[in-house]
């Protein structure tokens, strides 16, 4: 027997099977569909975060492998697809979205998610098992609904897309409703891209995510783990002008039980986050800062272009997401980290100013992430433009602070996974403003990431161009 919680009660699970449970003192059968329906009105109601409520829910349910997918893939899915999952229970049903019962919407967008999004799933196992979560979830009465907005949505789908013939008031609210991003994103994409990349962007947001792996080259080679990994029948391929990275191209679930692991043979790392640590180009023997380190991919990854030779000073306000750099760096093999828990706004934690100024420095700052909306699909609708402006401000006062600590002919790497002016080329500017000891210090066009230089000499990685997480980054030189 086991349990779970529920609106704040907990539940028991049924003891002749671990696929069915009590609820209310009905018996109910614990498949896919109800589990996505238990984590998102979690979501929804609670405003939990996607992954939280699918692990809670998981832990608390046992599912084979393709269940557990489907529940991921239909959470995961509808969080994305919100507002275009409204607007079609808005044109399809009687009432908009918004005046339906809660649960009730949870529900059709569980059906007409999986109606226009999943393929592999029969029109009918779509509608039948929609009704069916209406009537084990206190909506009996509003079966027929469910299938009727269901059904009409097939019918109606069979000569069009019913989004697409809409009149909308703007590009922007059309871009918004067909891609599902809240209006003030899509403008902010606007003013850097034609409408054509712009509506590029929004669709490789709206796909599932890859995983992406650093090699560790203090302990293997690029080339020694694919042929490992392959060698397990797992799928994997290299990434132009990223050296250490590869892409796992296979669902492989646990990735702790993947081939070295263990072994600290590689880590997880999206690939544009790896073009950072090149940029900054740390060199053995140096004193380097990483202002705001945890969880330490890049903090590690600068140890590893070092060989482990040098110190690297990894600063974080949370002293527990510090222990995540200290257990990468262990795992990993590496020795030439120091953590320091503290506000990165006050380096004097580090020591003495006078004596150790670094020879680099990285500051991956908090921003909106912005770069990274197919991995996080909460932040669309969590971020606003208020919090941004926010952001913007912290990070002006972290570059000022930290580049106090580069010592003359000193580099500094100022990073984000944003793709906001505001956060990114706006900050930096207002920097070189005030600062004329500094300038841009841009990558050599022997580099394998000047690919992704821009004009202005900084780094700019756009997702759909580049096939990775959206991200800024503008080496800058102490003169």
């Amino acid at each position: 027997m086991g349990g779970f919680l529920y609106r704040g009660a907990r539940y028991e699970l049924h003891s002749n099977s671990t696929h069915c449970y009590f609820m209310e003192n009905r018996l109910f059968v614990c498949n896919a569909r109800q589990c996505a329906f238990l984590a998102l009105e979690s979501i929804y109601r609670q405003k939990a975060y996607t992954d939280i409520a699918i692990d809670r829910i998981l832990s608390s349910h046992k599912l084979n492998a393709l269940d557990r997918g489907l529940v991921c893939q239909i959470v995961y899915g509808v969080v994305r697809q919100q507002r275009s999952l409204d607007a079609l229970i808005s044109l399809l049903g009687k009432k908009t979205a918004q005046q339906q019962p809660l649960n009730l919407r949870i529900i059709l967008h569980i059906g007409l998610y999986q109606l226009r999004y999943l393929t592999q799933i029969p029109d009918s196992a779509a509608v039948n098992t929609s009704v069916e979560l209406a009537k084990n979830n206190r909506l009996a009465k509003l079966a027929g609904v469910v299938n009727g907005i269901l059904r009409n949505y097939i019918r109606s789908s069979k000569t069009s897309d019913p989004l697409l013939t809409q009149n909308y008031s703007s590009p922007v609210e059309k871009l918004g409703v067909i891609h599902s991003f809240p209006d003030w994103i899509v403008e902010t994409w606007l003013q850097q891209l034609p409408l054509t990349e712009t509506s590029e962007l929004l669709t490789w947001f709206n796909q599932p995510a890859k995983i992406d792996l650093r090699v560790n080259i203090l302990k293997t080679s690029v080339e020694a783990v694919a042929k490992t990994f392959q060698e397990r029948g797992i799928s994997v391929s290299s990434l132009p002008n990223v050296p250490q990275a590869l892409r796992i191209n296979d669902s492989v679930g646990d990735i702790t039980l993947l081939p070295g692991y263990q072994e600290g043979w590689w880590m997880v790392q999206d690939s544009s986050a790896q073009l950072v640590s090149h940029l900054l180009d740390p060199q053995p023997g140096e004193t380097i800062i990483d202002a705001c380190a945890a969880p330490g991919g890049k903090t590690t990854h600068i140890a590893e272009l070092m060989g482990d030779r040098g110190i690297i000073y990894a600063g974080d306000r949370s002293s527990q997401k510090l222990k995540k750099v200290e257990n990468n760096a262990t795992r990993l093999g590496i020795k030439s980290i120091q953590t320091v828990a503290g506000d990165s706004r006050n380096l004097m934690l580090f020591s003495d100013k006078n004596d150790s100024l670094c020879d680099r420095a990285l500051l991956d700052v908090p921003c909106s992430g912005l770069g990274t909306l197919h991995k996080r699909p909460d932040i669309r609708w969590r971020k606003t433009s208020a919090q941004i402006r926010e952001l913007s401000q912290l990070q002006k006062e972290l570059l000022e602070e930290v580049s106090q600590w580069v010592r003359y002919k000193g580099i500094l790497v100022y990073a984000t996974c944003t793709l906001n002016p505001l956060e990114n080329e706006k900050v930096v500017q207002s920097f070189l403003r005030s600062h004329e000891e500094w300038s841009i210090n841009p990558p050599s066009k022997e580099s394998p990431i000047s690919t992704f230089r821009t004009p202005e000499g900084w780094i700019k990685v756009y997702p759909h161009r580049h096939n990775m997480d959206g991200f800024f980054m503008a080496r800058l030189q102490k003169n």
